[in-house]
């Protein structure tokens, strides 16, 4: 599993697709599974599950996106989950960590630095 967490800023909807269009475009073998768009007041949220295929571990892989909004503050929250073969523990997690790099040059130009 690899987890990638921070707060951004600007226009939540567009944050949005350019993560969607980063993961989707950045693999042959990506697809948005399905996604669920959320709000109560003035409090927005959007769950996507992307999945591919993970050369490195020979199988799939799954990420969840989590983008909020709320009090003018934007939240992100993405976690792979699937890249090993083992049983017991996990060994190789190289095709989770890549998958999360699909959208970090994306995330970097929204990032709220203090």
């Amino acid at each position: 599993m690899a987890k990638y967490e921070c707060e951004l800023y600007g226009d939540f909807a567009r944050i949005y697709r350019d993560i969607d269009d980063a993961v989707v475009n950045g693999s042959m073998s990506a697809t948005r599974e399905d996604y669920s768009d959320l709000s109560i007041g003035d409090c927005k949220c959007v769950v996507t599950v992307y999945e591919r295929y993970s050369w490195m571990g020979g199988n799939r892989v799954s990420m969840n996106v989590t983008l909020m909004e709320a009090n003018g503050h934007i939240k992100l929250s993405a976690i792979t989950s699937g890249g090993s073969q083992a049983m017991f523990f996990k060994v190789n997690t190289w095709g989770e960590e890549s998958f999360l790099e699909t959208i970090s040059e994306v995330v970097e130009q929204y990032r709220r630095n203090y």
